[in-house]
């Protein structure tokens, strides 16, 4: 578990030594005794800047820049935007993975029999053709497969929060060669990852490391039950599966895997629901679906190695969802972070403005932590609202250990009462499913 003065010395190095090394090494500061700047102050100030106004002008920043100490003008910001001040940016960014940070624990039971629960995903963010050599995207045939764009793979343990990867890669790379896919995971974790992560050499090593997996299964598998000859995942289901099931299987060709496939048939609308995206998706790329996913698309088709003393068929379907808090993290930085927005259209100004935003949503991250992470009915969205009132305060006091102290004690105080969210009775949220799997064992 991380502390306060723990999260308050990460961020002070980040912030000052971090930045200090990374212009040492790429001698970024050419005339030290003249310079109004230094890397410390720059990264400080279009960090917390950022933090406090995703939308920040230059004018702002210049703001952001005297709470640090810099009294600059507007121009002066300005001209500081370079891709050398983006190589900057990303050497600190890189160095702010180095730091592990986590809270004591979810207090959910089904989630606590494992040790740990990493979900890995990755989000592409569209950037201009112009820095296509520096993040290469899909070619631009289409406007969302741009020339240039950037992946972030992440990794994220949703028991301790822990931010244990981030993957900055072109955007071309398919999610399975993210580093984060083959990162070596504690014994006795649980792996969730959607389908573009589906590797059976993988899953493979992830259980001979007795790490155990939950994962979705590609339309093209086949796979051999007790009693019957190798099939095509559609004709098992639809022939013997239809009413659901949950028992252990071969999966694949040469590379083969035992696991434990699980079938359970959706309602209607939902299988309606799940047709009409596939065929939307298929439209968008010239493609037409093939007849297996229309056709699956009538169940939730699962597989793991867990046991199922470990985890029934029923706890399998809930823990699923959990995955879909890594996608509410991605939205997080998206739609309130800004990450992939900015002011200018010259390129090395949104280099620059992304790096930073990125280490400002690390920073956020850790605030969160050990503000609010261990409560299971935690909203991301209102807490960062709070990490980003105090995000001036955060500025003022990053050179005075104890005040930053105080300022992340007060974020702590704030979140435990106001960042929960609202318990909802037809829909219920993912931690109020995850609640109600605690058995009366784990009650007593």
């Amino acid at each position: 578990m991380s502390t306060i003065p723990q999260v308050s010395q990460a961020m002070q190095t980040v912030l000052t030594s971090a930045a200090e090394a990374a212009d040492a090494k790429l001698h970024y500061t050419k005339r030290p005794d003249r310079a109004k700047f230094s890397a410390s102050t720059l990264t400080q100030t279009l960090l917390l800047g950022w933090l406090a106004h995703p939308d920040a002008t230059v004018e702002q920043l210049a703001q952001s820049a005297a709470r640090v100490g810099v009294e600059v003008s507007p121009q002066a910001i300005d001209q500081r935007f370079s891709f050398a001040t983006a190589n900057l940016l990303q050497q600190v960014l890189s160095s702010a993975l180095h730091h592990t940070i986590s809270s004591d624990g979810l207090t959910i039971p089904i989630l606590q029999r494992f040790t740990g629960v990493r979900v890995h995903d990755g989000t592409t963010i569209s950037l201009p053709q112009q820095l296509r050599e520096h993040w290469a995207g899909c070619g631009g045939r289409t406007e969302s497969a741009g020339a240039a764009a950037l992946k972030c793979g992440v990794q994220l343990d949703l028991l301790t929060g822990t931010l244990s990867a981030l993957d900055l890669v072109d955007g071309r790379t398919h999610d399975g060669a993210l580093p984060c896919q083959h990162a070596e995971l504690p014994p006795g974790s649980l792996r969730l990852a959607d389908l573009g992560f589906f590797n059976l050499e993988c899953l493979a090593d992830l259980a001979q490391a007795q790490v155990y997996f939950l994962s979705k299964v590609r339309v093209s598998t086949t796979l051999m039950a007790p009693g019957l000859p190798w099939l095509d995942l559609a004709t098992f289901v639809s022939q013997h599966a239809a009413t659901g099931y949950d028992g252990w299987v071969l999966i694949g060709g040469q590379q083969q895997l035992r696991a434990r496939l699980l079938v359970v048939a959706v309602p209607q609308e939902v299988a309606d629901q799940r047709r009409r995206r596939i065929r939307k998706e298929a439209r968008e790329k010239g493609q037409t679906p093939s007849a297996a996913a229309l056709l699956l698309a009538g169940w939730t088709i699962l597989i793991t190695h867990a046991p199922p003393e470990l985890l029934t068929l029923d706890e399998a379907l809930i823990v699923a969802r959990a995955r879909w808090q890594i996608e509410l993290l991605f939205k997080l930085w998206k739609s309130h972070g800004q990450i992939d927005s900015w002011r200018t259209e010259k390129p090395e100004r949104i280099l620059c403005e992304l790096y930073a935003k990125l280490l400002a949503m690390v920073l956020q991250h850790w605030a969160l932590i050990v503000g609010c992470w261990s409560y299971a009915d935690k909203s991301l969205s209102k807490a960062a609202a709070v990490v980003r009132d105090h995000a001036v305060e955060l500025a003022t006091a990053q050179a005075r250990p104890e005040r930053l102290r105080e300022v992340l004690s007060t974020i702590q105080r704030v979140l435990k009462r106001t960042a929960r969210m609202n318990p909802r009775a037809k829909h219920p949220n993912t931690d109020q499913l995850l609640l109600a799997l605690t058995t009366s064992d784990e009650q007593a």
